[in-house]
């Protein structure tokens, strides 16, 4: 009796060893597998004061779609091509599908018309590469 205490408490010690030495990949969540976005505006301001209102109202829209800014205004150089009109933006969505929903929410869609009326924009949507 004895020594099938012992066999079987071996048995038992084997297996959590091996159990406690196998790692099982974690399956990659849908979220880490899609491609972040970025958003690139060449905005040149004609009206200064108001504008001020739009970039003050845009932010906050911008963190709570996800949106981080990697460029906002600053010195910029055309090495090729022709320069910028205006100001370089670039912001970083966690995905396509976040940066539409971000322009098309209804509070940038209150807000974006003091970036019209101030501003002449170009806005475009590029996705980033896989991960």
């Amino acid at each position: 009796m004895r020594i099938h205490k012992s066999i079987g408490a071996a048995i038992l010690c084997a297996g959590l060893f091996m159990a406690a030495c196998t790692t099982v990949a974690e399956p990659e969540t849908a979220e880490a597998q899609v491609p972040k976005a970025y958003l690139i505006a060449e905005i040149e301001v004609v009206n200064p004061e108001p504008y001020k209102e739009y970039v003050a109202a845009a932010g906050p829209i911008v963190a709570a779609y996800g949106g981080k800014y990697l460029v906002r205004g600053g010195a910029n150089e055309a090495l090729e091509g022709a320069p910028p009109a205006g100001r370089m933006v670039v912001v970083e969505f966690p995905s396509m599908a976040e940066a539409k929903r971000f322009y098309d929410s209804p509070e940038y869609t209150d807000v974006r018309q003091g970036r019209i009326e101030n501003a002449i924009s170009r806005f475009i949507l590029v996705e980033g590469p896989a991960p």
